[in-house]
């Protein structure tokens, strides 16, 4: 390589990957399909390697396009934060910022904050990552997060706004047909909603609670917000948070007493932005709106 290739053929390159072909990086890039396809051309001849394979069903990438791709994505991220850093400078409350949250607090609990947050700073644009994979806010994936695990890295600055309470619920349906456990281990006579894949948290409740392992699932699947439906549907008895469930009639908590997890809440951004004007408004509102759901007040 005689020359290092510009960011713009990387940007491209990435675009492509995501979108799998040439009108659909084109789209999203507000660019032409010829232009893109330059773009491929150029980053192939600097960097000595075939990239894409046309196929019927659209551009398949090659060993050499899969290896670059984390890069890619890495680059893609830090440009946006480059982009959200700068846009909240100045004081302004105006531009981009984006929130990691779990899949049920991005359900459930951002839309009415979001909302009022809007509705104050109209200049406002707001991302939404719903996931219970921790962003990496060291890498600016997120410029603020809502965490269930204590924050390490001190370049984080974190605010513990209490509890928020798990406990076993089940829709009055499902409970007249089958009846009400009076212990946990009359669980294993009823329908369980779980987890699919564990994880060393999962594994932990577990351990704890025995009755509550993956081969007691009638039903496993790997997202909390499907879980909600399941127990909303009436397929039987799952886990899910104490003040979500109370809003809604036909929710009955299960073994109140056998059973309550409070996950210890943090909302967290990069030290870095503690000056940035349109972050820390984000910041504040998720510590006021998600602190009336917790179950210690926030000091």
């Amino acid at each position: 390589m005689s020359t290092e290739p510009s960011w713009d053929l990387y940007r491209t390159f990435h675009a492509v990957l995501r979108e799998g072909s040439l009108s659909g990086a084109a789209r999203v890039l507000d660019m032409t399909q010829p232009s893109i396809a330059r773009h491929v051309d150029a980053l192939e001849t600097a960097l000595g390697a075939k990239l894409f394979l046309r196929t019927p069903r659209g551009l398949s990438p090659t060993d050499a396009a899969l290896e670059l791709k984390p890069l890619a994505e890495s680059l893609a991220v830090t440009s946006a934060a480059l982009r959200r850093t700068a846009e909240g400078r100045g004081g302004v409350v105006s531009g981009t910022v984006r929130i990691s949250a779990s899949e049920v607090v991005a359900f459930a609990h951002l839309p009415s904050i979001l909302t009022r947050l809007r509705q104050a700073h109209p200049n406002l644009t707001l991302e939404v990552s719903p996931s219970n994979a921790l962003d990496d806010l060291l890498q600016r994936r997120a410029d603020v997060a809502v965490r269930m695990v204590r924050p390490e890295q001190q370049a984080l600055l974190s605010r513990h706004i209490g509890a928020i309470e798990v406990g076993l619920h089940a829709h009055r349906d499902y409970l007249d047909r089958r009846g009400t456990p009076r212990t946990m281990a009359d669980l294993s006579d009823h329908d369980l909603i779980g987890y699919d894949v564990e994880t060393p948290a999962i594994r932990a409740v577990a351990q704890l609670y025995p009755a509550l392992s993956r081969n007691g699932f009638a039903l496993r699947v790997d997202s909390d917000v499907t879980q909600l439906a399941a127990i909303r549907a009436g397929f039987g008895i799952g886990i899910c948070q104490v003040a979500l469930a109370a809003a809604e009639p036909d929710l009955v908590r299960v073994l109140p007493e056998a059973f309550s997890l409070p996950l210890e809440t943090w909302i967290v951004m990069h030290e870095d932005l503690r000056g940035n004007a349109r972050c820390r408004v984000v910041f504040d509102a998720l510590v006021e709106g998600l602190s009336k759901v917790a179950l210690r007040p926030v000091r």
